[in-house]
């Protein structure tokens, strides 16, 4: 490894965890990583990081680590040094984001073990849908459940809504604060914001990620009777329901696969289940960006983002191809960078 002083950042996923060693002053990659399929075992995720450290090697030019956190509920929303008592307040959260938190806990926790002499920063995927107003982040459920139990909308991906938005206006050449967006997340989760005058007004995922649109083994919207008549009528437990929404829906539950490489490969064979699958999967999106549109009065640019969003050219134009609205309106690919924003976090409070 290099001489140079380094922020370490650790990006962990369900299954999956990425890390990218950046100088501390002009954010260089010093180094970088991704461990994939992982697997849903906690223990899998402690020695990838393990391998990571093993691949820097000289651990002492580093100065602080910074950690992408999906959920800190209604307590964390700015960057926020962690501590033991920090993760346990922050492990109250892991139903709210199962996919993700609690794999996110175990390696900072690893981290913290390995790397104690540096301080440990968690930027939070929840944070930039703070400036959402009252009108879009409380359900039209009896108030109390806000007030009382905040229960409330609060958005995800976060890190990349935010960053991709900023790359916008920069490409653009215009101040973001001019400027109206939506920006669409699109991987094995998606989500999509509506961006005015660079704050989040709304955005598809909630209280958890599994509101919005249709994902890899998500549902997305779904009528909350069908909950009731999934325990009441098709005899399924609380548990199986919860397995069913996070892991066998979505993609997945309608073609039978949550791999959207194998989903593009059987639509273009002409497969009709894939061809269904992937219609409702673009057709979910298209009724959001109409909405935000709707919402935000005049927009300047759609963004995408993601594996699917700024990855896949052939899906993006089938989202866009029957939209009138956006005739008048830039079309943007741009590849989120998660790992950036959370060093140039880190680098403000070096």
């Amino acid at each position: 490894m290099s001489n140079k002083e380094s922020i370490l950042v650790l990006n962990a996923g369900s299954t999956s965890l990425k890390y990218k060693l950046f100088n501390i002053q002009d954010f260089e990659i010093l180094k970088q990583g991704t461990f994939n399929n992982l697997g849903q075992g906690q223990k899998n995720h402690l020695q990838a990081f393990i391998n990571i450290l093993r691949s820097i090697g000289d651990l002492t030019n580093i100065k602080i680590v910074g950690h992408r956190v999906v959920h800190g509920g209604q307590k964390f929303y700015q960057p926020t040094l962690i501590n033991d008592e920090i993760i346990k307040e922050l492990a109250k959260f892991n139903h709210l984001a199962p996919l993700h938190n609690p794999y996110c806990l175990k390696v900072l926790e690893s981290a913290r073990a390995y790397l104690s002499n540096i301080p440990h920063l968690a930027v939070f995927d929840t944070a930039f849908f703070t400036t959402l107003p009252l009108k879009a982040k409380i359900y039209a459920i009896p108030i109390k459940y806000y007030k009382e139990d905040g229960i409330q909308r609060f958005g995800f991906h976060g890190i990349s809504h935010q960053y991709v938005a900023k790359k916008a206006a920069e490409k653009m050449k215009k101040k973001l604060e001019k400027i109206n967006l939506i920006t669409c997340h699109l991987g094995g989760g998606c989500s999509i914001a509506a961006i005015k005058q660079g704050k989040a007004i709304d955005t598809s995922m909630g209280y958890t990620p599994l509101e919005g649109l249709v994902m890899m083994t998500r549902p997305g919207d779904i009528d909350s009777g069908l909950i009731l008549h999934l325990i009441q009528n098709s005899n399924l437990s609380e548990q199986e329901v919860y397995n069913l929404l996070n892991y066998e829906s979505g993609v997945k539950g309608l073609f039978g696969s949550g791999v959207f490489l194998k989903l593009l490969k059987a639509v273009k064979k002409g497969d009709k289940k894939a061809k269904l699958a992937f219609e409702i999967f673009v057709y979910r999106i298209q009724k959001y960006i109409s909405a935000y549109y709707g919402i935000l009065g005049k927009v300047q640019a759609v963004v995408f983002t993601g594996a699917i969003g700024a990855g896949d050219s052939y899906t993006r134009r089938k989202i866009c191809q029957n939209l009138n609205i956006l005739k008048n309106t830039k079309i943007l690919s741009i590849p989120s960078n998660e790992e950036l924003a959370i060093a140039q976090e880190c680098q403000k409070l070096i």
